[in-house]
């Protein structure tokens, strides 16, 4: 019984170790038909999409689950990124801004919620356990993302008959999310080695940008692009969607080798060099 266990994390961890040798541009293909394979057998399983956006929100909640209980259990909060946080902090804020005095719905209560949790991780961070806090690995510059999403925003928008800070406001917060885990995954690069809480904290917030991303993309294919002129007219209805394909990609390298690692059975996840 037990060699007939092993045998598909054996199978596996074959697969793993052909892909790591293969050279950059043949992985960035086999991400690439790995992700689309993906799509369609949702595609096939899912009949509503909006599932897809619940079962994101779900994964995010479950990351940020884990996240309270490394604080409060574990009492540290190294492997953490703070400024990842701030961002999250800033881009939720301006969101919610947004969906008050443009649409409120569902979201908006989630995205509440989220904040308020947010707002806790980020206070727990900076009082309760800075003595933990790896601040001299915590060294990226958020003003590489914040100001190049700001002069994005301003330039790309949408094309709605809101008042024009508010759609900019909108468009900021859809660039910024795409990019906010920048700092998270600098730190763990800074670092080498992750601990098991923060790796699934990051891996959940992977899975859900990636059916965030599946269920925006499947709703164009879907409605044969009607969608993209729903959200309006020149660059914004892509800039959306290639903010959501960018979240998944720039965690994809970190989640296959969060599953590399847990076929393997490590606990602890060791990070090579070049990863972010």
């Amino acid at each position: 019984m037990r060699g007939a266990s092993s045998a598909p994390k054996r199978k596996m961890n074959a697969v793993f170790g052909w892909v790591k040798r293969q050279p950059p541009k043949v992985k960035a293909f086999i991400s690439v038909v790995a992700g689309m394979a993906a799509l369609v057998f949702l595609r096939f399983i899912v009949h509503d999409h909006d599932n897809l956006f619940v079962a994101a929100e779900i994964c995010h909640a479950l990351g940020i689950a884990v996240l309270i209980y490394k604080l409060t259990k574990e009492k540290t909060c190294a492997g953490l990124s703070l400024k990842s946080q701030d961002l999250t902090a800033l881009f939720l804020a301006v969101r919610l801004y947004c969906s008050f005095v443009m649409e409120y719905d569902i979201h908006t209560l989630l995205d509440s919620a989220t904040l308020a949790s947010t707002l806790w991780v980020i206070y727990m961070i900076r009082f309760k356990l800075k003595s933990s806090y790896m601040e001299d690995k915590d060294n990226f510059a958020i003003y590489y993302v914040v100001v190049p999403c700001a002069l994005l925003a301003f330039l790309v928008h949408p094309s709605t008959s809101h008042n024009i800070l508010n759609r900019i406001f909108w468009a900021f917060c859809v660039y910024l999310e795409a990019v906010s885990v920048l700092p998270q995954l600098r730190l763990m690069q800074n670092t080498k080695i992750v601990e098991p809480f923060t790796a699934h904290y990051v891996f959940a917030l992977g899975v859900a940008r990636f059916l965030s991303c599946a269920h925006w993309v499947l709703q164009v294919l879907d409605t044969r692009g009607r969608l993209l002129t729903a959200l309006g007219y020149g660059l914004w209805p892509s800039m959306v969607l290639l903010s959501e394909v960018v979240q998944t990609f720039i965690l994809a390298d970190f989640c296959y080798y969060y599953v590399k690692s847990v076929f393997g059975g490590q606990l602890v996840l060791r990070l090579p060099s070049g990863v972010v």
